[in-house]
């Protein structure tokens, strides 16, 4: 049995009821495909299902304000995937007459949409015959053909666009590119997969040549830096507080926070206080609160979070209540700090 074929037969035995598989509109397609890039299914599941429910048509996500779109993107991470998916939105309802592209050329136009989407979504919704290559495709071509070229050098993506459409079938294409996605995530997984198991095992050349664990071949590293927030929760007379938007390029573009003082190194509680009083002033009383010290991993970041309480003794002009706090979108740190913190 060939490759594909064996992926399709497997994948039929075993594939997951997942309810972006059981339609071709391009929009439903789309909309699972932005919320999986980089987040497991059993995550994203929840995420998906709280949109299609608000959001059914491509007409309701345009319409949403971009502050809905965040909140309900809340702890998924990566939220420049939910502006450009709401400022794809508008663009197809605006220029496309709300006909959302089903075509890969067509699809790469859009923002936010990368080869791997473009082809996800072509294939599941159009049938057109295009080869997807995310991860666990690289996985699977890179130990089934045993390929040592190192993938996160660019010219190798070439290597495998080629393997990818050598052995993409010219029939069943939107079952196959299931098939191949499925196959890595649940048998040809990263670590320890079980190759004894496996479909493919009597003709994988990396299980041959005792090649699985080191493939795919990765040699560059993410560099990881450290940033120190110092969060400052201020409380007046009338329990009001303040917060802003993060409005700068970067992390939490767009979503909210409370004032911050950002350090090179973590700061001691007495320093910090210090610093406090040194730049605010009608405080009346300071408290470091240590339990709600978190260390908040990023991919390129690792966040030392601590928060403050400062009262004051007069009234916050526009200070924010805590009702209206728990309606506005926060990074998923301090959103969890207002859950255990003013409940």
């Amino acid at each position: 049995m060939s490759f594909s074929n064996s992926l399709i037969h497997w994948y039929l035995q075993n594939k997951r009821d997942l309810p972006w598989r059981n339609t071709t509109d391009a929009y439903t397609i789309w909309l699972s495909e932005i919320i999986l890039q980089q987040t497991r299914v059993a995550q994203g599941l929840p995420y998906f299902e709280s949109f299609i429910n608000v959001f059914p048509t491509v007409f309701e996500l345009a319409r949403a304000s971009e502050e809905q779109v965040l909140k309900l993107w809340q702890g998924l991470g990566y939220y420049s995937r939910a502006r450009n998916l709401h400022a794809t939105a508008k663009f197809v309802v605006g220029e496309l007459n709300g006909e959302f592209p089903n075509s890969y050329h067509e699809l790469l136009k859009l923002k936010g949409i990368g080869e791997y989407t473009a082809a996800a979504i072509a294939s599941f919704s159009a049938n057109e015959n295009v080869a997807v290559l995310d991860g666990n495709v690289y996985r699977i071509l890179a130990r089934y053909f045993n390929v040592h070229n190192d993938i996160s050098i660019s010219s190798t993506k070439k290597v495998f666009q080629e393997l990818a459409k050598e052995v993409l079938p010219e029939k069943d294409t939107p079952i196959y590119n299931q098939a191949i996605m499925e196959f890595g995530a649940l048998q040809c997984v990263p670590k320890s997969p079980n190759c004894s198991v496996c479909v493919l095992n009597d003709s994988c050349a990396a299980l041959q040549y005792k090649t699985v664990d080191i493939l795919p071949i990765k040699s560059k590293k993410t560099k990881v830096t450290n940033r120190y927030f110092n969060y400052i929760v201020f409380e007046d007379i009338e329990e009001r507080t303040i917060v802003k938007q993060r409005i700068e390029k970067g992390i939490w573009q767009n979503l909210y926070e409370f004032p911050v003082i950002e350090s090179k190194s973590s700061l001691e509680s007495q320093e910090l206080i210090k610093l406090i009083r040194q730049k605010y002033s009608e405080i009346k009383n300071i408290t470091v609160l240590p339990t709600f010290d978190i260390i908040h991993k990023l991919s390129h970041q690792t966040l030392h979070i601590q928060f403050v309480k400062v009262q004051i003794s007069t009234k916050i002009e526009n200070g924010i209540s805590i009702s209206d706090l728990q309606k506005l979108p926060f990074p998923i740190v301090i959103h969890n700090f207002i859950e255990r913190y003013f409940s």
